[in-house]
């Protein structure tokens, strides 16, 4: 088995820890025997956070933090934890203290923005008929629907819930871009990567799913970034 620190797995915007499932199998090829997958509520930040933070300290060994698109908010501000190695970033936000998910978004709107629907609630939804193409045109048609169908919406009061204080400034970084994002505009992608000080950045031709889409690169470099000593 591959020795190395425990992988905590953290979704995104409109997604749960299932969206993670193709990397899951990639890195257990790998050898990886200590996996988690953190389910988080969405409903705020510092909720986000706090299950992280949870899920973390359960961990008796040291941690490497993964986040996919909203991920990278939620282990930016709970990776300060003291077992916390690393943090990898998979096309994810990566914001800076006082830096919200969507002051980022705004600096440069994502092509799928429109495709936005906020709901008597409150929660903020991709629209299901635009899902395939919004958050993971390079999937199936079947592989879309169902994505869309099962999708888990946040408050969308979430996007505005800013960081305190950014872990990356502290722990070694990694960054995968998506150069066909359609969520988070590749070029807010490559800005946020660039000020981080990463030990490596990649860029995969693939979409906002990239865990989905392209699992083995994804895994890799997961991988890659839990050998680091």
């Amino acid at each position: 088995m591959a020795q190395g620190p425990t992988i905590i797995l953290v979704h995104g915007f409109w997604g749960g820890a299932a969206h993670w499932s193709k990397v899951i199998v990639e890195l257990a090829r790998l050898g990886h025997g200590s996996i988690r997958a953190v389910e988080l509520p969405l409903t705020s930040l510092a909720d986000d956070a706090e299950r992280t933070r949870k899920m973390i300290a359960q961990q008796s060994g040291p941690v490497l933090l993964v986040g996919h698109s909203y991920g990278g908010a939620v282990i930016t501000e709970a990776g300060n934890q003291p077992n916390v190695v690393g943090l990898v970033f998979i096309a994810a936000f990566a914001p800076d203290a006082g830096e919200s998910p969507g002051g980022i978004t705004a600096k440069n709107p994502p092509v799928a923005a429109a495709n936005l629907a906020p709901d008597s609630d409150g929660y903020l939804w991709v629209k299901q008929d635009k899902f395939h193409e919004s958050f993971c045109q390079d999937l199936s048609a079947d592989e879309g629907l169902v994505m869309g169908v099962t999708q888990k919406a946040p408050l969308a009061s979430t996007f505005g819930n800013e960081i305190t204080s950014p872990a990356w400034k502290t722990k070694n970084s990694w960054y995968q871009i998506s150069s066909e994002d359609r969520m988070i505009h590749p070029d807010n992608q490559s800005w946020m990567s660039g000020r981080l000080g990463a030990r490596k950045v990649i860029t995969l031709k693939a979409s906002h799913a990239s865990l989905a889409s392209m699992p083995v690169e994804v895994a890799a470099f997961i991988d890659e970034a839990s050998r680091y000593q």
